[in-house]
């Protein structure tokens, strides 16, 4: 027996039914009908649960990132709680980066804080390359979720080469990103060397993830909607774009051990990408490679649909905000983006960021069971 990609088991080259694979989740990121609309919601693992903050207490947020057992159980709190048609592994975009040399820490209501901000061809060069060994506990853990999980599928979860850069060039989270943007325009050479090498440590990560039996991963650009369309297509869609297609390449036309060619891995992993602010980036991130691209709250899917084009399923976009009003308010939004949602060739419903913390997560669990009843498919 083998074990494609996306975690469904095959024996002598076909796939079994069932499974990560045929979840309504990976059919909706493959643009294929299935029996519902599926749900799930960034930063669902943590944030609003009470055991969240409970397990997590006294544990730094890194820490926590690299203990398998702690990050399988955060990951799967809210799959319990909720009902989700997918888990989205416990993680932090600079996980690889301190894994690959960066001094860096997670400060509690600050963000990520870069000990010595790059400014420099030396800077760049002490980002290391990074392999399986320098991230096993990320391995560990998705193994550990994959056979838990059984039919429920796993995404992976990596940041992009800009929104790493910036981090690392501000030290930190920045409103503005003015030094990121002065070394962009002022030192191009340098900007796409810095974003180049984090490339390749986000392919490597995300690899790492594909391996161990994710069935899709999601690229995150928190910060690239501060862009314009034309600064975003010169300086960081090349480098998104190397991390998506070196997913594909890598899962592309793969060999069994009797030399025959797995037609269901040769399909790679869906690969979803998503950004804030980031309405008028929309079909240049679509171009990147994604096949699955988040919408956040400010553009409605049926117009996010028309800018992307039909050959990518799209994934949001309720305003986390919604959920702290009453239910009656957020019943008419969730109507409103399911139908929406039907322009385009694929709808994963989700938030348009992440879930806030003051959510009650009984309403993230009645928001799960009504997009379940109102999308609900009949059988063929």
């Amino acid at each position: 027996m083998t074990t494609d990609t996306t975690g469904t088991a095959a024996r002598d080259g076909e796939p079994r039914r069932g499974g990560p694979a045929d979840s309504a989740f990976v059919r909706a990121c493959r643009r294929e009908p299935g029996p519902h609309t599926p749900v799930w919601f960034m930063r669902q693992a943590g944030r609003s649960l009470p055991e969240y903050r409970e397990i997590r207490a006294n544990v730094g947020m890194l820490d926590s990132c690299r203990r398998p057992e702690l990050v399988a159980e955060i990951t799967l709190q809210p799959v319990r709680r909720h009902g989700v048609d997918a888990a989205i592994l416990f993680s932090d975009i600079v996980v690889p980066v301190a894994a690959a040399g960066v001094d860096l820490d997670i400060v509690a209501g600050t963000g990520p804080v870069v000990a010595e901000p790059v400014r420099t061809r030396e800077d760049v060069e002490r980002i290391r390359p990074i392999t399986r060994d320098d991230v096993s506990y990320v391995d560990e853990a998705v193994r550990m979720l994959v056979a838990e999980l059984g039919d429920t599928p796993l995404i992976g979860f990596a940041g992009a080469p800009f929104t790493l850069a910036s981090y690392l060039v501000e030290g930190g989270p920045s409103r503005t990103h003015a030094k990121t943007k002065a070394l962009m325009y002022g030192q191009p050479e340098l900007w796409h060397a810095l974003c180049a090498r984090l490339a390749e440590v986000t392919a490597a990560f995300l690899k790492v993830q594909v391996d161990a039996g994710v069935s899709a991963v999601q690229l995150f650009d928190s910060w690239a909607g501060a862009l314009s369309e034309a600064d975003y297509r010169r300086y960081v869609l090349p480098h998104s774009a190397a991390v998506l297609a070196g997913l594909a390449d890598d899962f592309s036309g793969s060999r069994r051990g009797d030399g025959r060619a797995e037609p269901e891995r040769s399909q790679g992993v869906p690969r979803i990408h998503f950004g804030v602010g980031t309405g008028e980036l929309l079909g240049a991130m679509g171009e990147a490679g994604a096949d699955v691209v988040g919408v956040d709250w400010r553009t409605p899917l049926d117009q996010a649909t028309r800018r992307i084009g039909p050959d990518r399923a799209v994934q949001g976009n309720l305003d986390p905000c919604v959920l702290l009003a009453p239910w009656s308010v957020v019943e008419t939004e969730v109507r409103r983006i399911l139908e929406q949602g039907r322009a385009a060739p694929g709808h994963v419903f989700n938030l348009g960021h992440g879930v806030l913390p003051e959510t009650d997560p009984d309403v993230l669990t009645r928001v799960v069971a009504l997009v379940h009843e109102v999308s609900a498919r009949p059988a063929d």
